[in-house]
């Protein structure tokens, strides 16, 4: 009796387990201090991270550049090791060759643009004196240009000269800023071309054996797809730029040689704009001269691109690299946004890289053949909607 009554009574028999309840409510979890301090030490990383690309986003992008040329010298610097000579020689041959080619194209386009350029000046008098002659002439009018003909020869030259003076020293200062990348990038390319297969151990020796065999097939996916997108480009360029040379030299236009280059590189390798830009130049240089010969040659442009289009770059891009138009242009718009004229350059073979990785270890099915598949219609085609319908 006594027990049992004193059992209900008893305050370390009923109170004790219910505070101890209440306190472990109360108490805050193992885990939240560990989860708080856990999201500290990654938004700090974060931070950080961010920090660090936004100050070093130039020193990247010159080493995303240079892995690209690295990727497009490498099959040419390995045929000739295969051909016996040492790899870092072979290197040098390839980057002094492409060096002498740019600087030969950038001199002979400055040589033809700076003297069409001071000719059309000098003759634009003359030009301002025949076109007031022929307004005159068709619309009966008594048009007289003599006041725009004496300011356009009391043009402020001296004025001009100051000024370009005055930033003769931005400008100095910006070409050696230009070399130095110049340089840093030909550094970088240098090693990881002429030191290439004792790089890429280097860098796959931070990697488990299961993951370096797909690394390494990966990289050489990379190296074949890019080398593949500049010969296919090269080979369209100098197709272009040979036709639109004879078109240019049978109509007698100044620099032919000049602006047939021109049309055949820009048109291939400015992604984009750069078929538009790549004719502009001649036509305009034709314009200046004879209007009928300018139409000429905009009409070669046009139906030479078709012809390139259909007939000569399905050919040469199926067994190197081909993408398509809207997904260059997405791809050419994403380079420039993340590094702006630099990354538009690269972002096509960047693309071709990655859909070329991806169409390998991607899984890719057979289509269903329908209406909504083939690019003509058979006749008795019907929508899925409507059949279903039926």
């Amino acid at each position: 009796m006594d027990d049992a009554s004193a059992s209900p009574a008893d305050p370390a028999a009923t109170s004790t387990p219910d505070a101890a309840v209440v306190v472990n409510r109360d108490a805050m979890p193992a885990w939240v201090p560990r989860a708080i301090l856990l999201f500290l030490v990654g938004a700090a990383g974060l931070f950080t991270v961010r920090w660090l690309l936004q100050e070093l986003q130039s020193f990247l992008v010159l080493v995303v550049v240079s892995l690209f040329l690295s990727f497009a010298l490498e099959p040419a610097v390995n045929r000739l090791n295969r051909l016996g000579i040492r790899r870092g020689l072979a290197t040098a041959m390839v980057m002094l060759g492409s060096l002498v080619a740019l600087v030969a194209f950038l001199v002979l386009m400055g040589q033809a643009l700076s003297t069409q350029v001071s000719d059309f000046i000098e003759d634009l008098p003359n030009r301002v004196e025949r076109i007031e002659i022929q307004v005159n002439k068709r619309f009966d009018t008594e048009f007289d240009a003599d006041e725009l003909v004496k300011e356009i020869q009391s043009k402020d030259v001296q004025g001009l000269a100051t000024d370009l003076g005055a930033r003769a020293l931005d400008f100095g200062i910006s070409a050696l800023g230009l070399v130095f990348n110049l340089f840093t990038i030909g550094l970088f390319t240098f090693y990881m071309v002429a030191d290439g297969p004792r790089f890429r151990r280097s860098v796959l020796s931070f990697l488990p054996a299961h993951r370096q065999e797909a690394v390494a097939n990966g990289w050489e996916v990379a190296i074949a797809k890019t080398g593949g997108y500049i010969y296919s480009r090269g080979v369209l360029a100098l197709g272009s730029a040979v036709a639109t040379t004879v078109v240019l030299e049978i109509l007698n236009v100044d620099y032919a040689l000049a602006l047939g280059l021109w049309t055949g590189l820009i048109s291939q390798f400015i992604p984009t704009i750069g078929t538009y830009l790549a004719g502009a130049l001649p036509v305009l240089v034709a314009l200046l001269d004879d209007p009928g010969h300018a139409l000429i040659i905009l009409v070669f442009l046009l139906v030479y691109q078709q012809v390139e289009n259909y007939v000569f770059a399905p050919k040469i891009t199926a067994r190197t690299m081909d993408l398509h138009p809207a997904v260059a242009f997405g791809t050419v718009m994403v380079g420039a946004a993340l590094f702006g004229a630099v990354g538009a350059l690269i972002a096509l073979p960047a693309g071709a890289v990655i859909q070329a990785i991806g169409s390998t270890y991607l899984n890719r099915h057979e289509v269903i053949d329908t209406h909504m598949t083939r690019d003509r219609a058979r006749p008795g085609d019907r929508p899925v909607a409507r059949r279903a319908a039926g």
